[in-house]
């Protein structure tokens, strides 16, 4: 018995689905997840209300630096990116770029810790142990930067760590535009 043309085109279905997804994942995996796009961009930063790192008395919130364009970056203890990424950060704030961390799903002594031996390129830490301002963010992981402009936009954000060809390159021009 001879098979119709409509069997024979059935035997093809597994191959081409398998093909068809490979293509798929192929693009995913090439991605940069420096490049992914951010939701927020153009748009303003979540309202929240979180303590500062060091005072929990002190409440810190979308509002609190509008007037002056910052950055604010997603780090951690735990995260061995953030390490690498901190020495030019301390130079950014040495340039009297105000910087905000958002020290993510840590723990508040091991934070300070890091802050006290390594230099704290800050001018306010926010306590996000929860990561509920990081899911509002959109963060995929530490370390994470929004650049947000004076009226509270963010304006650009980069998951990966800053150096001195990223900030020059890319962030530089946005940051003083603003």
């Amino acid at each position: 018995m001879e098979r119709s043309l409509v069997e024979r085109a059935k035997l093809f279905i597994p191959l081409a689905l398998f093909v068809l997804l490979s293509v798929f994942l192929y693009q995913g995996l090439s991605k940069d997840p420096n490049e992914l796009p951010s939701a927020l961009v153009g748009k303003p930063v979540p309202a929240f209300a979180l303590p500062a790192l060091d005072n929990a008395e002190k409440i810190i919130t979308e509002q609190s630096y509008k007037g002056r364009a910052h950055l604010i970056n997603v780090w951690a203890t735990w995260c061995p990116s953030c390490k690498v990424e901190h020495p030019y950060l301390l130079k950014l704030a040495e340039m009297g770029i105000p910087i905000v961390g958002l020290n993510y799903k840590d723990e508040s002594r091991a934070a300070l810790a890091v802050l006290d031996a390594t230099g704290n390129p800050y001018v306010d830490n926010i306590f996000d142990k929860e990561g509920r301002l990081g899911l509002d963010l959109g963060v995929y992981g530490a370390p994470e930067t929004f650049i947000v402009d004076a009226s509270g936009v963010v304006r650009y954000r980069l998951a990966g760590v800053i150096d001195e060809e990223k900030w020059a390159s890319e962030m530089a021009p946005i940051f003083f535009a603003e």
